[in-house]
């Protein structure tokens, strides 16, 4: 068997704190989104947008093996696979897809990105505290959450990748297959968990859903999506969506480990 290429994607719910107690050498690369790298120094990229605060960015040595993965890396890669307009302008989403074409996983697994913002009895949102539920804003790419996780799933899937959420929270707008961290270690080979996962996928929607995304032809090359966004229109955007959020069969743990 070969070694797995495993990319462990992270972003600020309050659970992502458990990652400072894993072994993170189990990961080939470890990606931070956004203020995500505070939690562990040991991080190998840390992906953010352009208007990510300067004051809120780690300031590397020389010489340091990290990296900073900015716009002008990750829209290459967007664009690539669609273009925010169909993948979702929002950073974990962007993370996957880079992830995807620039390290060319086996297997991602996520964990602090389940984009749920309670803040009930005093909970925080996010790792820090409280902070801003980006994913939430009223953006025309966003009007279905787990219809854009289904399609970075799917389009995971074809080029041989299985993903994984790793969360520990009650609930998650990111549709992939719930895994403990202990139990992520010690699952079978990779290939028989992607293969798992691909049986649940119905490849002639996902086929049906990219031919209407080309037909539509929503693409920004610059990844600026909003300095164009009256040229969109939200209700067939809401179509393809609904192609996405049927492609996958309800994911069950018994069928994917």
């Amino acid at each position: 068997m070969h070694q797995s290429n495993i990319v462990l994607i992270f972003g600020s719910a309050p659970d992502v704190t458990e990652i400072s107690k894993w072994n993170l050498s189990f990961f080939t690369s470890t990606v931070a989104i956004n203020n995500a790298w505070q939690v562990t120094p040991n991080w190998n990229y840390l992906i953010f947008p352009e208007d990510f605060p300067t004051v809120r960015r780690p300031e590397l040595p020389v010489g340091s093996d990290k990296k900073l993965i900015t716009a002008d890396e990750f829209v290459i890669h967007q664009n690539n696979f669609g273009g925010f307009i169909y993948a979702g302008g929002t950073m974990a989403f962007t993370a996957g897809y880079w992830a995807l074409g620039a390290l060319k996983p086996d297997i991602i697994a996520f964990i602090g990105c389940d984009m749920v913002y309670s803040v009930e009895n005093g909970k925080s949102s996010h790792f820090y505290g409280q902070g801003c539920a980006d994913p939430l804003r009223n953006d025309i790419t966003l009007q279905s959450l787990e219809a854009k996780s289904n399609r970075l799933m799917a389009l995971a899937n074809k080029l041989n990748c299985a993903v994984v959420n790793l969360s520990s929270m009650p609930n998650s707008r990111l549709t992939f297959p719930r895994l403990s961290f202990s139990d992520f270690q010690e699952m079978r080979n990779d290939d028989e968990f992607f293969k798992n996962q691909k049986q649940l996928l119905d490849l002639q929607k996902v086929n049906y859903a990219l031919t209407a995304e080309q037909e539509l032809g929503y693409l920004v090359p610059s990844g600026r999506y909003w300095e164009k966004i009256n040229n969109f229109d939200p209700a067939k955007l809401r179509l393809i969506d609904d192609i996405w959020i049927d492609c996958f069969k309800k994911i069950e743990m018994s069928q994917v480990i």
